[in-house]
């Protein structure tokens, strides 16, 4: 391990992951992932102008060939990882069950359930015994129009959980986190026309977060 803290950010090109990759960058090397190049370019000026340094991985999550590589490659750098923060999701659009799209629900289990049982152990042994990793909740399951969404969030949770009661004595640390409703993109998905003065932004949000662990 080199004597910076190594991040490893999942979904970090927007929203709350680049928040917490801004709000890490001044203790943390920053690894962002997400499958916009420039949206990580984006994030990587701004971590510059902190005066952090980042490695911009444009990767799709739900190719388990490409996280192998991502992995590998940590390993063969960096030795392993000390924190690792999981917010890549797939928000499909809002539908009653009984019109749910197949694309839409395929596209979700990929991204938001399989991607995360591939990647628990490929990060594992980078993270060690004393390493974290933090996955942040959204508990959408059983409301209505939130099937999709809903269904795949709550089973990448589930699989937190479990790996978190797993390892509660040995480590690495696991974190579910619950995100206070949040001025992103996502949400204005969600509930177009929303007031969104009261909600919390990605910054302030990140940094409550980050205190907890």
């Amino acid at each position: 391990m080199t004597d910076t803290p190594v991040a490893l950010i999942t979904g970090a090109s927007r929203g709350l992951g680049a928040a917490l990759a801004l709000a890490l960058c001044d203790t943390h090397h920053i690894v962002a992932v997400a499958r916009t190049t420039g949206a990580l370019e984006e994030l990587d000026d701004r971590i510059k102008a902190r005066g952090g340094s980042a490695t911009l991985a444009p990767m799709d999550i739900a190719l388990p060939e490409a996280m192998a590589t991502l992995c590998r490659g940590i390993h063969d750098r960096w030795g392993g990882l000390d924190l690792w923060l999981h917010t890549a999701i797939h928000a499909a659009p809002l539908s009653p069950a009984n019109f749910v799209d197949a694309k839409d629900w395929t596209k979700s289990v990929s991204i938001n359930a399989t991607a995360t049982s591939v990647l628990i152990p490929y990060v594992a042994p980078l993270l060690g015994t004393e390493g974290r990793a933090v996955f942040f909740d959204d508990p959408r399951a059983g409301q209505k129009f939130f099937g999709a969404y809903g269904a795949t969030k709550a089973a990448q949770i589930a699989l937190a959980r479990s790996w978190a009661a797993e390892t509660d004595r040995t480590g690495p640390r696991v974190h579910v986190l619950a995100p206070k409703p949040l001025r992103s993109a996502l949400r204005a998905r969600f509930f177009p026309g929303e007031d969104r003065a009261p909600l919390a932004t990605p910054e302030d949000e990140a940094a409550r977060l980050l205190a907890l662990i």
